[in-house]
């Protein structure tokens, strides 16, 4: 029989269909890759991009080959870095002007690796570079949060089949993260505790959705997945803010990372997905609201989301507000922890 389940930090109902009972060879999808004559993302064409803006690289000057990880302006920008912040009404609505910053994270100079492919070590690379952009884009007070997600095939959204990232920095908390937030906030101010270390000691406790217990971090399916294995990844240890890993905690990541992604890869053949790293905004007073984010340290956890994008968003979903998953998150978490990796 199906259920209807809520989701305390997103604050929806999904509705898990398991009488649909779908396994994951009914979700594999061949993709044809746009073809590249010449990609601007790989090693030798440093010339056919954007000037870099970070770098992780043994020798040599900026821009030029011999690079792990490059990072880049968008080409064709959401959001421009240049100009101030303007908000205005515009009769019953609101109008803000495009200001932000649009940045591309080349994972890879090797154009045909995706990131499971990748080692441990590159993929800390990866993440040392998510680091430092977010670091160094905290400084420019225009910006209030930036969104760091990964597109992965064509369906996800990914235009170009080279492995990348990508951050936009936006002049506003998003609707989903000022939600999340206040979640976090409401529930430290009533019960004096973290809602995310409840949630994670709770799947750990029952093991029905775990998909791989780490060291330092958890794999786990959410009880209301809204979509086909869906996963969340969360450091055991609490912590507000991505940015304050060091290093090594940045390897334990990065091993989390490639054994989650290669798990994926095995069972659904290489999917498109999407993940996000959620994490706290910039702590610098917002004008008018010093107080907002006093908390924000005890009652916020840092995670990644990754949804696979195996079945489409239809009318009932956008008409709604409900998710139909066909595939319960204890299923799913079940095929995936025993895949070969």
């Amino acid at each position: 029989m199906s259920e209807l389940r809520w989701d305390p930090l997103k604050r929806h109902w999904v509705i898990i269909a398991a009488d649909r009972g779908r396994r994951p060879s009914d979700f594999f999808t061949a993709e044809t890759p746009t073809p590249m004559t010449s990609c601007p993302f790989c090693y030798g064409n440093e010339d056919k991009s954007p000037q870099e803006i970070f770098a992780i690289r043994s020798s040599g000057p900026p821009n030029a080959p011999n690079w792990k990880v490059r990072v880049i302006p968008n080409k064709y920008p959401v959001l421009r870095v240049e100009g101030e912040v303007k908000s205005r009404a515009y009769g019953p609505y609101d109008v803000m002007n495009g200001i932000g910053a649009h940045e591309i994270i080349i994972e890879t100079p090797e154009h045909a690796k995706g990131m499971a492919d990748l080692t441990v070590d590159e993929i800390s690379d990866v993440l040392r570079a998510y680091r430092s952009r977010i670091l160094d884009l905290r400084k420019d007070l225009r910006l209030r949060y930036l969104v760091l997600f990964k597109n992965h095939g064509i369906r996800a959204g990914a235009t170009l089949s080279h492995s990348h990232s990508q951050i936009i920095a936006v002049p506003l908390v998003p609707p989903v993260t000022v939600t999340e937030l206040g979640v976090c906030r409401d529930f430290f101010e009533l019960k004096d505790r973290c809602l995310f270390c409840d949630i994670l000691d709770f799947e750990l406790q029952t093991g029905d959705r775990i998909v791989k217990d780490f060291p330092e971090f958890v794999l786990f399916a959410p009880y209301a997945s809204c979509l086909p294995f869906e996963l969340r990844l969360m450091p055991k240890k609490h912590c507000h803010d991505f940015a304050l890993l060091s290093d090594s905690e940045l390897e334990g990541l990065a091993r989390a990372m490639k054994d989650m992604l290669l798990r994926l890869k095995e069972v659904l053949k290489d999917p498109p997905y999407n993940f996000i790293l959620h994490s706290a905004p910039s702590l610098k007073p917002r004008p008018g609201r010093p107080d907002f984010w006093t908390s924000i340290e005890y009652d916020y956890h840092w995670h990644i989301e990754l949804v696979p994008r195996i079945t489409p968003i239809a009318g009932f979903e956008w008409g709604s507000g409900f998710h139909i998953n066909p595939t319960p998150p204890e299923e799913a978490a079940a095929f995936l922890r025993e895949a070969a990796v």
